[in-house]
């Protein structure tokens, strides 16, 4: 986890969530400790802790009682008090009586009582002023999950000079389902108190970002919320923007490749009986995790035969919650019943072919679980993420093993190469078990190779440098104002982005590596009537070299022009990689890069004879026509015609032009008015694969206006994204009219990568 300390710019760090993330331990002499509890959100938030330390505002676990500060670790924690009450309605009721189950597709019937929601406000500003107290001046305070949705605009409230962060661990409903909540104003209008929301997918920022639309006044512009001045508040922003939450993958690699926990994933499997196939599913017992579904598709498999009870061992893991819940109480005494049932059909003296354990266990034994399956069941109905799929995934080094995960849990936008499920269709999931039972060995270590990539390239060091990069700049933006306040008001972008080009972007922000690679004219520089007088627009500048900052972005630019006439534009390019000339020219890749890249040598002596006996003819030919401008460049050179009074001559001058080259066995490539000749066949396409093979693996977003950019066009795979500006007949699978808009496209990609947003400006 190196290079956290820089991510909250030497702020204190204040975490805030309903619980402290550590159980108290009572030995047999009565003494009492404390050891860090083994919850997703500690799971995910430890390295960050570990790295940056933080104080902590959250519930110590035990009715009634009051405690002082005390420290663990890295960590301050600051417990905040709740009574048997206070249980019962916030955290029982609204919480997870009236939250959960809405914020999980209704799969259970939420309750609405006004008792639960006056506890849980007040409940909320009980953490609000535990963390007004005891924050630093100018402190980041990150609020945790559904339970404290009140608490960023309390704090603003009390705390002005505060930067405020939220992250939604679980789904945020669709508008539809969240207009049931009688509160549902209150709601939002508590969660826009904070500067950045974070959401674990895609699809829950957006559904956020309309239900504020809905019941608000403010608008939102891409992944930003406009916040209107108000009498007693001046306009602000707030950023809503899906950051997938994630592991610390070598932590856990690290765990599955010590000895003693190899040598118990092997004790494991002999211990149940040394299986053909050991199946696992790991789980809160909760009704949204699927477990019923799970245990109906595996118990109808060994009534069809089609699994073996000899030879098949499933283990679930479920371990304890909300037991004090009735949905929950009945949903244990259901299962436990199912598994009873199963193993009295299907077992034998010595052999039952369904393990249920209700109970958590430490890590390390979780991870030998995950060493001794050969497959494992994520089948959730409805989750923000699972972090279970992904543990797994990095643990198998041993590139064995197969992944059935949900399609409707958060990690299924990222590990693409599990066996995705539909858990409602139970045949569907029948089918992906007997698959995953009998995977050929080659299939299992193709797919497991790329879900374990997957995950090291979003592990949790890239999440938290996405979400608190964002946070950051928040906060660097709130002490850049006199008074540590943005006074300023809002200033609305007037290039929109297509909706249908927004969610590719979108997607693409969200990946650990890209290459953004853009022509010139015309794309991100408007046409004019001399060459050498266009510019580059500033808002696309700026977007670039915010995006070449972020990590895991490559910028290249593609350009037909020389590059010493790019260089006459004045665009700054320091750190692009840059090909003029239509890729016969190529610079900015470093030694180690273009060491992979194959590269055109020198001209050859003919080719040096050829050039030049081409240029002395059409300089003798052309050089005197009126509007003609002819541009000498390494491997050839280009004939303008944009400056010729008569289209129709310029039309017939560029025709003459094209005979005589290919005369004179030239390379000829058509554009805007222009005709390029060249000793060499080079084009924007060869040079992208080119560019391509020397960078890291990543899906590419390519902008281009010419005919000469549909070489890049043609040679983009299902995973990159092509955009033409401007009209014409076009490979792009999108188009934007023209380079203001594509500079709104770049500035878009920048804001939902690292936060900044770049409003829109003339030309630089």
């Amino acid at each position: 986890m190196t290079g956290m300390q820089d991510m909250t710019g030497g702020r204190e760090l204040v975490m805030v969530s309903n619980r402290l993330p550590v159980d108290r331990v009572v030995d047999e002499a009565g003494n009492t400790s404390w050891r860090t509890s083994p919850g997703g959100l500690v799971t995910a938030v430890e390295p960050i802790v570990q790295s940056l330390g933080c104080v902590w505002v959250g519930w110590a676990g035990s009715a009634g009682e009051r405690l002082d500060p005390f420290d663990i670790d890295t960590m301050h924690l600051v417990p905040v008090e709740l009574s048997e009450e206070d249980i019962e309605l916030y955290y029982e009721g609204f919480s997870n009586g009236t939250l959960w189950p809405l914020y999980h597709d209704v799969i259970a019937q939420p309750e609405y009582h006004r008792e639960w929601w006056d506890r849980y406000r007040k409940v909320n500003r009980r953490f609000a002023e535990h963390v007004a107290e005891v924050a630093s001046e100018g402190a980041i305070v990150w609020v945790h999950d559904y339970q404290l949705q009140l608490v960023p605009a309390m704090l603003r409230e009390l705390r002005p000079d505060l930067t405020i962060a939220f992250f939604l661990h679980i789904p945020f409903p669709p508008s539809r389902l969240f207009a049931q909540l009688p509160w549902r104003r209150k709601i939002v209008e508590g969660l826009l108190g904070a500067d950045v929301i974070g959401f674990q997918q895609t699809t829950d920022a957006v559904a956020f970002r309309l239900t504020v639309e809905r019941y608000t006044r403010a608008p939102a512009l891409g992944n930003t919320i406009m916040i209107p001045e108000t009498a007693d508040a001046p306009s602000r922003t707030v950023l809503a923007q899906e950051f997938p939450i994630s592991i610390d993958a070598e932590s856990f690699a690290a765990t599955a490749r010590r000895p003693e926990i190899i040598e118990r994933a092997r004790r494991i499997r002999e211990d149940l009986g040394d299986p053909r196939t050991v199946m696992l599913g790991v789980d809160r017992l909760d009704y949204t995790k699927g477990i019923r579904h799970r245990l109906k598709a595996f118990d109808e498999l060994l009534a069809d035969g089609e699994i073996d009870p000899t030879d098949t061992v499933f283990v679930q893991v479920a371990s304890p919650s909300r037991e004090r819940v009735d949905a929950y109480r009945q949903l244990r005494d259901e299962v436990e019943g199912t598994v009873g049932r199963v193993n009295g059909a299907h077992g034998t003296i010595g052999r039952a072919p369904l393990v249920y354990l209700h109970r958590g266990f430490s890590r390390d034994e979780m991870v030998a679980l995950y060493l001794a399956a050969d497959v494992l069941l994520v089948t959730p109905l409805r989750d923000g993420m699972n972090l279970v799929a992904k543990e797994y995934a990095v643990c198998r080094a041993d590139d064995r093993g197969v992944l059935v995960l949900s399609e409707f849990a958060g990690a299924a936008d990222e590990l693409r190469d599990a066996l995705l499920v539909n858990p409602h269709d139970i045949e569907g999931l029948k089918a992906a078990i007997v698959r995953a039972a009998h995977m050929p060995e080659e299939e299992q270590r193709r797919r497991m190779r790329r879900l374990r990539r997957a995950v090291y390239d979003n592990d949790v060091a890239h999440w938290a440098a996405g979400y608190l990069g964002a946070v950051q700049a928040a906060a660097e933006a709130k002490q850049a104002e006199p008074g540590g306040l943005v006074t300023e008001p809002v200033q609305v972008m007037t290039s929109f982005v297509p909706r249908s080009i927004e969610d590719r972007v979108r997607r693409l922000a969200a990946l650990p590596s890209l290459l953004i690679a853009t022509d010139f004219d015309g794309t991100v520089a408007p046409i004019v009537s001399r060459p050498q007088d266009a510019r580059i627009l500033s808002r696309a500048q700026r977007a670039l070299d915010v995006l070449q900052e972020s990590g895991g972005v490559r910028v290249a630019l593609l350009t037909g022009r020389s590059l010493s006439g790019l260089a006459e534009t004045g665009v700054r390019s320091e750190g692009w990689v840059v090909s003029g000339s239509h890729g016969s020219e190529l610079v900015g890749l470093d030694a180690a890069e273009a060491g992979q890249a194959p590269v055109d040598g020198p001209l050859t002596d003919a080719e040096q004879q050829a050039l030049a006996r081409v240029t002395r003819r059409f300089e003798r030919i052309f050089g005197s026509e009126p509007g003609v401008r002819l541009e000498i460049k390494p491997f050839g050179l280009a004939m303008h015609t944009r400056e010729v009074p008569d289209p129709e001559q310029a039309e017939e001058l560029l025709a003459a032009a094209v005979v005589l080259g290919e005369a004179e066995g030239m390379h000829v490539r058509e554009g805007k008015m222009v005709r390029e000749f060249s000793v060499r066949s080079s084009d924007k396409g060869t040079v992208l694969q080119r560019i391509r093979a020397a960078l890291p693996a990543g899906p590419v977003l390519f902008l281009g206006d010419d005919v000469t950019d549909e070489d890049v066009f043609r040679v983009l795979g299902p995973d990159d994204v092509g955009i033409k500006v401007g009209p014409g007949e076009t490979r792009a699978g999108e188009r934007v009219p023209d380079p203001h808009t594509a500079a709104a496209v770049l500035a878009l990609l920048a804001e939902l990568r690292t936060g900044i947003v770049i409003g829109s400006s003339a030309p630089s």
